[in-house]
């Protein structure tokens, strides 16, 4: 397994302790981009798992019991940047799944399989090296990662996706994903107004990045659709409808939506 990049990243999405998790992560993209992998089927005795690790010491809540708290405090900075730095721990499990269970999917075909598995290796790669800006940020405001409640919202609503491709796709990067980049400019405001331009700098490297990741997501939407002869934005709408039935609301952003390939044709007409 050790040569197996998909092995290995099972092994990773079973790991319990988030800052290696990070920093295994990154040594998987940095050996994979030097050739130290094989892309092969991962060995028969290792699936991804239905849940990713976490340690036993994370309290996990109900959504609505997580704390909520003004960003205008020093308090609520914290609980905002250890959201955040939760979602980000999803985000590498999510990819990590991707890669792991989906490379070898008949919607991808040889020729394409080596890119599809560097890719999502490359948005898990950029997801660790987001949560370790984020816990590192946390750490210097006194806190760390651990330190409050979570909640598992994320993962279930992915968790549902895991016997197809497109529908995966559909509510990860282009549902999940995107709403973040809905959301993160005005969190980047708003820590500015608070003066905390540190935490601001943090959000806004995570933001540009992960315009590439909704993008990748579209691409590969695209490219299932075609192998199964379906029209991208219906099917989008489909999805969306049968695993994310409270829908899509506004407000959208729109510009960095379209740098990423999703067109307003994929979600307005969820509103109606």
């Amino acid at each position: 397994m050790e040569n197996n990049l998909l092995g290995r990243a099972i092994a990773l999405l079973r790991l319990a302790d988030p800052a290696e998790k990070a920093e295994h992560t990154r040594q998987l993209a940095h050996d994979w981009q030097n050739g130290k992998q094989a892309l092969a089927p991962a060995p028969d005795a290792l699936t991804p798992p239905d849940q990713p690790g976490r340690p036993n010491a994370l309290e996990q809540v109900t959504p609505g019991a997580v704390p909520k708290r003004r960003i205008g405090t020093s308090e609520g900075r914290v609980a905002l940047l250890h959201a955040i730095a939760h979602i980000e721990l999803n985000a590498i499990d999510l990819a990590l799944d991707m890669l792991s269970r989906f490379t070898f999917d008949p919607a991808i075909s040889n020729t394409e399989r080596l890119t599809f598995a560097t890719d999502w290796l490359t948005i898990a790669d950029e997801e660790a090296k987001h949560f370790t800006l984020i816990n590192d940020r946390l750490h210097e405001m006194g806190s760390a990662y651990g330190k409050l409640p979570v909640h598992q919202g994320l993962w279930e609503a992915a968790s549902k996706t895991r016997h197809d491709l497109a529908a995966r796709l559909a509510i990860a990067p282009m549902l999940l994903e995107a709403r973040g980049l809905d959301v993160t400019p005005s969190m980047i405001e708003k820590l500015i107004g608070a003066g905390d331009t540190q935490s601001a700098q943090v959000l806004n490297v995570i933001y540009e990045e992960e315009i590439g990741h909704v993008a990748k997501g579209v691409h590969w939407f695209k490219i299932v659709c075609a192998a199964r002869h379906k029209e991208p934005q219906t099917h989008f709408k489909s999805l969306v409808k049968t695993y994310f039935p409270s829908g899509l609301r506004a407000p959208f952003n729109h510009s960095a939506r379209e740098m990423a390939g999703l067109t307003r044709e994929y979600y307005l007409g969820e509103l109606s």
